[in-house]
């Protein structure tokens, strides 16, 4: 097996690479990225050195690169992550994320299917294409009900559109072509790596240094929280098992308001980092809603679970305190990122739209 893995050096994708390396040692595991800001090789320190890892820095949308990459590796699978995929910077400049989410997919699942039309016997048979996305295509749910691989399309912002788009590109070349393609719905991620731009590692950042914590509206909003490493095996359990020309949902079970995200991190921060000045909920900060917010989110998994035998072992609780105590413990991480080109700033209010 030889598996490459897009936007490897991603928040997800590096989850996925570290526990593919790992758990499949004579598997090369190939990360494939442009190292766009969101892209950081410092994420795949602890398996850099691994025989079975490798790195090419390629953009997807660059059809002569990605041609080069089958040719030279000759995978098995390709597990696609690679995407621009935070709601506000696609609302300050969509153009990146119809570039990337939509060409850049385009541009592989057309050089996946060059390669595996030329494949025969058991390495045709055996190729699979696994697209990675996102339950904000499905748009927002009301007080009740959830998500499953049957609810319509109703994206919302131009993130959630452009990943629609890819979804919807993947079905097609697995429909009209026969290329073996599985895609993948997940709810909110959320553990060690993740860049700080995103709600939970924002507030552990802004509360070790006192800064204010910026809550859109009045912190109503829902999301089904699911922590990093639980996602990374269900993609490899999907891609192990699943059916060609299935769509898996992957959520945590975890419903939870934004405020009460925010005041059970303060409470963890407070516990592991006392601030003198006194509990971290005063820092919280009311702010302008994300235009087009969705109200609430939630997967309902069951398919997974009941067909590939995955559930998350992490709860809510114990996710988010391994989470507060790595970004804790990993100061040199996340201090080389704030010295790039994000500074924690408010982004999505349309400056560049």
């Amino acid at each position: 097996m030889s598996i490459l893995v897009t936007g490897g050096a991603g928040f997800i994708g590096s989850a996925v690479v570290r526990t593919a390396v790992a758990r499949f040692p004579n598997a090369p595991v190939v990360v494939v990225d442009k190292l766009t800001y969101a892209g950081n090789l410092d994420s795949l320190q602890d398996v850099a050195a691994a025989p079975n890892y490798a790195f090419e820095q390629v953009d997807i949308c660059d059809a002569g690169e990605v041609r080069r990459l089958f040719a030279t590796y000759a995978p098995t699978a390709v597990i696609h992550l690679a995407a621009e995929s935070h709601v506000d910077r696609s609302i300050d400049g969509p153009g990146d994320f119809i570039q990337t989410n939509v060409v850049g997919t385009f541009t592989l699942l057309h050089e996946a299917r060059r390669y595996w039309s030329e494949l025969a016997g058991a390495a045709r048979d055996q190729f699979r294409f696994l697209h990675v996305s996102t339950d904000e295509v499905f748009g927002s749910l009301g007080a009740e009900g959830c998500f499953g691989e049957d609810t319509a399309y109703d994206p919302s912002s131009p993130y959630s559109a452009s990943k629609a788009a890819s979804d919807h590109l993947v079905r097609a070349w697995q429909r009209t072509y026969g290329l073996p393609c599985l895609i993948t719905n997940c709810s909110n991620n959320y553990g060690p790596y993740q860049f700080p731009e995103k709600l939970i590692p924002l507030v552990i950042l802004n509360a070790l240094d006192g800064k204010p914590l910026p809550v859109y509206g009045r912190g109503e909003n829902v999301r089904d929280w699911l922590y990093v490493d639980d996602h990374a095996d269900a993609i490899l359990a999907v891609l192990a098992q699943g059916a060609v020309g299935e769509t898996y949902l992957v959520g945590g079970r975890n419903e939870r308001r934004n405020i009460d995200v925010v005041k059970a991190i303060c409470a963890i921060v407070d516990e592991l980092s006392p601030d003198a000045a006194g509990p971290r909920e005063r820092l919280i900060s009311y702010v302008k809603d994300r235009p087009g917010h969705d109200l609430r989110y939630a997967i309902d998994a069951s398919k997974l679970a009941r067909e590939l035998g995955w559930v998350p072992r992490e709860t809510f609780e114990t996710g988010l305190r391994k989470t507060v105590e790595w970004y804790l413990a990993n100061r040199w991480w996340w201090e080389r990122v704030r010295t790039g080109v994000y500074r924690g700033e408010r982004l999505g209010l349309g400056a560049g739209a």
